[in-house]
């Protein structure tokens, strides 16, 4: 079958979060199970194309003020994969995807809007698909403009859309009057459909509106229906529960892999480990830390947000650093977890080693050099890091939510099964002595250690799994708009 993807971001041509390294992962795997995959992206400032053809020079989107006229560019085809470009430089030729350092810029429901309804034009153009498959708050708009203004389209009648859900805490809210200006109608303002507390969510009209639902672990999507991880929608989402599906996010192999990893000091894997000693020292190394590799190393690598659990560092933060370990942390965020390691690094500078950036070959580093990896999340719709931490024979320790409780398997060092350590009550506390059974299983007991590694490094979480369980979705969803167009 032809999906046509639309979403944000995507690498290598747009990145602020992990829906960018799904949208360059997924489509590749459907083509190379058989399918047709073609994604369409807006063209940023930061995104880079050789020679792009302009396949459309003139697609109309009206607005309430005037019509904007945006252009379609060939970004050609790799990995099998088609990929179009919404070219508009007025919304889309700036710094920042969504925003700056100040905040959202306060034109994205415009910026979207054109880029939802381009979408739709362009596939009409360029040849509809069986399947459209959108992404977060700023593809919200395709499944309701589906549902409304364009429900009498022939080009779209037997295509069903599928929503993915990549993080509920971003919604896409604004004022009323933003309906208006979109010229969209007002009976979208209506509890069943995009009012949420006196003004439009975009996300809302999109989980009422899409054929299927789908978010991005299993226990998230239960999680998601229910008042603390649902913010203010699980109501909507209950009432989608039978068409609502928990696929897990994969990851690239090819580039988190460390018998591959050309960031490495030194290749290892399962069967020969000796490699993962010498990257330990070159992390050390890297810090300007002294080569000790007797300390076993927690390694961290996020964004400093309270959704990462950094309130509850903060909540232990001395003891933390007081512990037999080094913690190698790399990232940057709210000012007050920034300012936090930044003290703790002054005051403990051979425990605490801290870089405020992005830096993906320091991020790499850390994932082979750490004995450990902390990920204490409040929510976690899938996570990423704990996988290729336990590919690296880096033992995950993370808070039982969403993907973490999905991915990682608490080790039973009787049965000598499990992949790491997993806490559920959300508290400094918790955190703490879970790290400390860790770092005691570390120290007392080197052979099941191995055998723990052994274990994380065993683990497939490839994208052709995903993919086949997306497709599964996909001819669920052309079922349902069957049987609905059939009464």
């Amino acid at each position: 079958m032809h999906i046509a993807f639309a979403a944000s971001e995507c690498v290598p041509f747009s990145k602020t979060g992990g829906l960018a390294d799904v949208i360059g992962a997924l489509p590749p795997a459907l083509a190379s199970l058989g399918h047709k995959a073609t994604v369409f992206l807006p063209r940023y400032r930061q995104t880079r194309l050789e020679n792009p053809r302009t396949v459309i020079s003139s697609i109309t989107v009206p607005f309430d003020d005037r019509y904007r006229f945006c252009s379609v560019l060939d970004g050609g085809i790799r990995s099998g994969v088609q990929f179009y470009f919404i070219d508009y430089p007025p919304f889309f030729d700036r710094d920042g995807l969504y925003g700056t350092a100040l905040g959202d810029y306060h034109d994205n429901a415009e910026r979207f809007a054109l880029f939802s309804r381009a979408v739709l034009e362009a596939t009409k153009i360029l040849g509809a698909p069986d399947v459209l498959h959108c992404h977060d708050w700023q593809t919200a708009l395709v499944p309701i403009l589906l549902k409304t203004l364009y429900n009498e389209d022939p080009a779209f009648a037997p295509a069903p859309c599928v929503f993915t859900i990549h993080n509920l805490g971003y919604q896409g809210i604004f004022p009323p009057e933003i309906l208006p200006l979109l010229m969209l109608p007002w009976d979208l303002f209506t509890m069943s459909k995009l009012e949420f507390y006196g003004k439009v969510n975009f996300l809302k009209g999109a989980i009422s509106m899409a054929d299927f639902i789908t978010t991005v672990s299993r226990r998230y999507a239960q999680e998601i229906q229910t008042a603390e991880y649902g913010f203010g929608l699980e109501g909507v989402l209950r009432a989608r529960g039978n068409t609502i599906a928990g696929i897990l996010n994969a990851v690239d192999y090819v580039s988190w892999n460390p018998e591959t990893d050309s960031f490495l000091a030194a290749r290892y894997s399962a069967a020969d480990l000796s490699g993962k000693a010498k990257c330990k020292a070159d992390l050390l190394k890297a810090f300007g830390l002294a080569a000790d590799t007797q300390l076993p190393v927690v390694g961290i690598v996020s964004r400093f947000v309270a959704q990462k659990g950094f309130d509850l560092i903060l909540q232990v933060a001395d003891r933390l650093a007081l512990e037999d370990v080094i913690l190698a942390v790399l990232g940057t965020g709210q000012r007050e977890y920034e300012d936090m390691f930044r003290r703790l690094n002054k005051q403990f500078p051979q425990k605490v080693a801290l870089k405020i950036a992005y830096d993906d070959p320091l991020a790499h580093k850390i994932e082979a050099g750490s004995d450990l990896y902390l990920m204490p999340s409040h929510y976690e719709p899938c996570g990423m890091n704990q996988i290729y931490s336990m590919k690296y024979g880096t033992v995950p320790v993370v808070r039982a939510v969403g993907g973490l409780d999905d991915t990682v398997e608490q080790f039973d060092p009787r049965t000598m099964k499990g992949t790491g350590f997993k806490f559920r009550e959300y508290s400094g506390e918790a955190m703490l002595d879970t790290l400390r059974a860790a770092i005691a299983l570390y120290r007392g007991n080197q052979p099941a250690w191995q055998t723990l590694m052994r274990n994380g490094m065993a683990q497939d979480y490839s994208w052709t799994n995903s993919a086949r369980e997306y497709v599964k979705v996909y001819e669920r969803a052309r079922q349902i708009k069957q049987q609905s167009a059939n009464g």
